[in-house]
């Protein structure tokens, strides 16, 4: 039976949270930033909350559970959904549109070359369409997204930004963004410090002096501390922006098809990636997923999902939306 988005029909977002938990103990290590460490701020009811989980790293994570490391390609349920791929000289894959931090607007993406050494015809592509799509005038949101979608339309549901480019000043004057269509992050509130620390250990020598060595060449004992949390919650928030998604103009099937997708990932992530980091490995909280808004929407089980991706794809597909061949290739070559 086909999945039923009637009741998100009217709705201009999808909020969802799910509390979780440490899998093991109480303890949790959440991410960290430059010069930051730890985003420890106040709440409005003066609760000491918790960045656990940047939207940035969420992002990552949504895509991570998509990915095939081995096959390299989508899971065998995505197979079919457009990116753009990047080999070396070689042959060999170096990054995607999936997996690059700039996802479409990848550096190695816009420097690749063709065979010969001049640019690559998808590079051209991107040049004359973007350049088309923002001339003097106000930028052509429509045809940004439809030029994402089909090309790779993970960009599109993570947003992109086609920064001004050396090589081709004219594109889009650094106008070019499309915000996250998902976004999410998960933060931690009544948190406490859970101090403790480590040593690494020279079984050869506790000095590290020998042979004129020292701590920072790896030798010796070297003591540390280490800084993880509890916390009294842990909740993971989903948005998923389903007025600028229609706002888009791609059609009732690619619409569909889109929130099908934000839904296996955020089902996906749920089941099979919340390990966060070696001191971080979560788990929902009795019944998992929530629906704040439109209130008890329940979110189709993984399953449900599974089998209904293959269709949606082909279903796009079918209407000249995606880019044939699905996969297009670049290759990049050091300079």
């Amino acid at each position: 039976m086909p999945i039923d988005l009637a009741p998100l029909g009217d709705a201009h977002r999808l909020l969802l949270q799910v509390e979780l938990q440490a899998l093991q103990g109480s303890r949790f290590q959440p991410t960290g930033f430059p010069n930051l460490g730890p985003a420890l701020y106040r709440g409005p009811g003066s609760d000491d909350l918790l960045l656990v989980e940047s939207a940035q790293s969420m992002a990552n994570r949504l895509e991570g559970v998509c990915w095939d490391e081995v096959a390299d390609d989508w899971v065998k349920t995505l197979r079919g959904i457009p990116l753009v791929k990047v080999r070396d000289s070689a042959g060999r894959p170096m990054t995607n549109s999936v997996l690059d931090s700039h996802r479409l607007n990848s550096s190695y993406i816009l420097d690749a070359q063709g065979q010969d050494g001049s640019n690559s015809p998808f590079v051209a592509i991107i040049s004359e369409r973007l350049s088309a799509i923002a001339p003097n005038g106000p930028v052509k949101i429509p045809e940004l997204a439809k030029f994402v979608f089909c090309y790779c339309p993970n960009s599109l549901l993570h947003g992109v930004f086609f920064a001004n480019r050396p090589h081709n000043e004219r594109i889009g004057g650094g106008r070019l963004r499309l915000a996250r269509v998902l976004s999410s992050f998960i933060e931690a509130s009544g948190v406490r410090i859970a101090a403790s620390g480590g040593v690494k250990i020279d079984r050869q020598d506790a000095s590290g002096k020998t042979d004129g060595g020292s701590a920072e060449t790896g030798y010796g004992n070297v003591p540390f501390p280490r800084e993880e949390f509890t916390a009294e919650s842990i909740i993971a928030y989903f948005n998923l922006d389903l007025a600028q998604l229609r706002g888009y103009g791609l059609g009732g099937a690619a619409v569909r098809f889109m929130v099908v997708f934000a839904f296996y990932k955020i089902r996906a992530l749920m089941e099979r990636g919340l390990r966060l980091r070696t001191a971080c490995d979560l788990a929902p909280v009795g019944d998992g997923l929530i629906a704040t808004a439109p209130a008890g929407y329940a979110l189709p089980e993984l399953a449900e999902l599974e089998a209904e991706m293959p269709q949606l794809i082909e279903a796009v597909a079918a209407e000249g939306l995606f880019a044939e061949p699905r996969v297009t290739t670049v290759v990049y070559r050091k300079k």
